[in-house]
């Protein structure tokens, strides 16, 4: 059940104890001004078909706490405590008056990911820019009409200052092309998920501790009819220490110990199995918790894959486990420097007049490149033409791609393929290109690192999956949201510069 909030909460609405107000100037408070909620909210209430149950909290309420835990990398428990001390937090969710009590629980963002899937997130970043473009087109009216009144005599030295904002303001495109305009910088990431570094060892130690506990929970749920059956949890574990101790143990050693291991989760298995049907024949249910129903699903999966990859004397095989809690990460090779291997989801992004878009978020590693059709095409919906230029690395530059793009009339970054160019100066003019297009490129780069520095992708804390995806989706809105306020920033200053604009204090 849903209950629409209307008409949506302004600062002049918001009550403070001692007859107190909020300052226009916080940054919460501007943040609230430019996310267009009515809109949100629209679509939010599609969610809650019935008209029975709980009234669901406000999409104002839902959206915007995930968005301070986001913009804060807070978690679920300070996200709370922060918003109960905070009035400018408890105005940003929607609350009429501050309160001492809490909005909610830290249970209900658990909720709240849940719903804000990661095809929602990417309509609402798209719903949001939109709002931003067409505010855009407005200003630009109101400054065409400020220069028609300049140019009637009502001001002086106005057309020139305020052409020279405009040039700013506008996206960087060249004019060369008639149908072509605007660049569009394309890249992938790794954003890593939190767990321990695996090994195949330490991935069927886990698996046999987590067998042993429910071997405990299954012997004790169908009341302990016989003895319980002898596991050898001590030996089984001097085992595993004995390798895991040594700084550089052999290869045959590595391979003697996972043998050991196999045949322990091999056979806890297997007494797992006998267990569970004793308790079906009593008729005994739910002697596993839901958790351990789905933890005892990846250990045999787990025990298969490991089990293959020893017979065959491999380390590799397809959509291979690396976590017990979280079976959905997958090994993302990516060659760096710092970690050739890292284990999260793969994300790729379109960087377009510094507002980025997941381009596509997956957690089985794949080829970045098949994503550049997709996004000029998405690309050319937005602004109705091409962009004049993608830029991206070396992987993009298949066969595929660059028919792709010469059909359409798109200049795809990177060197040309062929013979080397015998011209000298056209040798330089190319040269010279692609240094600039390299110097352009690294803002996608920047992205990167300032999603992984100063917000929360460089570890993603959330263990399921969707709200993994929802919290990486998450990054990058509030991401966006921050550039707009600096675009914000800039165009009002720009606009004092030009004599366009008068506060409300003169």
């Amino acid at each position: 059940m849903y209950k629409k909030t209307s008409p949506q909460l302004t600062i002049d609405d918001f009550i403070l104890p001692f007859s107190g107000k909020l300052s226009a100037d916080n940054r919460w408070v501007k943040l609230a001004g430019i996310i267009p909620w009515d809109e949100l909210e629209k679509q939010y209430a599609f969610m809650f078909p019935s008209d029975r149950g709980n009234v669901a909290k406000p999409v104002r309420m839902a959206l915007g706490s995930l968005l301070i835990q986001a913009r804060c990398d807070y978690s679920d428990r300070e996200t709370v405590q922060q918003i109960t001390e905070n009035p400018y937090l408890q105005y940003f969710i929607g609350l009429k008056e501050y309160q001492l009590t809490k909005p909610f629980t830290p249970v209900a963002l658990v909720k709240f990911r849940k719903r804000f899937n990661a095809k929602r997130m990417a309509e609402i970043n798209e719903l949001i820019l939109q709002a931003e473009k067409a505010q855009k087109k407005t200003q630009k009216d109101q400054d065409d009409d400020h220069d028609d009144r300049d140019a009637n005599g009502s001001g002086g030295g106005g057309p020139a200052r305020e052409g020279y904002a405009v040039v700013i303001e506008e996206p960087a495109s060249t004019q060369n092309s008639e149908s072509n305009q605007g660049t569009l910088i394309l890249d992938a990431t790794c954003t890593p998920a939190d767990i321990k570094y695996p090994t195949d060892l330490g991935l069927l130690n886990e698996a046999r501790e987590n067998l042993d506990i429910m071997i405990d929970c299954l012997h004790e749920g169908i009341g302990k009819p016989t003895r319980r059956p002898r596991t050898h949890r001590e030996k089984a574990r001097k085992d595993y220490l004995t390798l895991s101790k040594q700084r550089s143990p052999r290869k045959h050693q590595i391979r003697k110990a996972v043998k050991k291991q196999l045949q322990y989760v091999k056979r806890n298995l297997g007494f797992v199995d006998q267990l569970l049907q004793k308790a079906k024949e009593q008729n005994v249910e739910n002697v596993l918790r839901p958790r351990q129903v789905t933890l005892l699903g990846a250990i045999r999966e787990l025990y298969a894959q490991q089990s293959a990859m020893y017979k065959n004397r491999t380390h590799r095989i397809q959509d291979r486990i690396v976590s017990l809690h979280q079976p959905h990460v997958r090994p993302i090779v990516r060659g760096k420097a710092k970690a050739s291997v890292e284990f999260g989801a793969k994300v790729a992004i379109s960087l377009d007049n510094g507002y980025s878009r997941i381009e596509k978020l997956s957690w089985d590693s794949y080829n970045e490149a098949e994503t550049l059709r997709g996004a000029v095409e998405r690309y050319k919906e937005r602004h109705g033409h091409y962009p004049e230029a993608v830029l991206a690395d070396r992987i993009y530059r298949n066969r595929e791609n660059l028919a792709f793009c010469k059909q359409r009339g798109i200049r795809l970054s990177g060197p040309r393929l062929g013979r080397p160019l015998a011209n000298g100066l056209l040798k330089k003019a190319e040269k010279r290109m692609e240094r600039l297009d390299a110097r352009q490129r690294n803002a996608v780069e920047g992205k990167f690192g300032e999603g992984k520095r100063k917000y929360g992708l460089a570890c993603i804390m959330a263990r399921l999956k969707e709200t993994a995806e929802c919290m990486i989706s998450m990054q990058f809105l509030v991401m966006n949201l921050e550039h707009k306020l600096r675009v914000l920033f800039v165009q009002f200053w720009l606009r004092m510069m030009a004599g366009t604009f008068k506060p409300s204090f003169c």
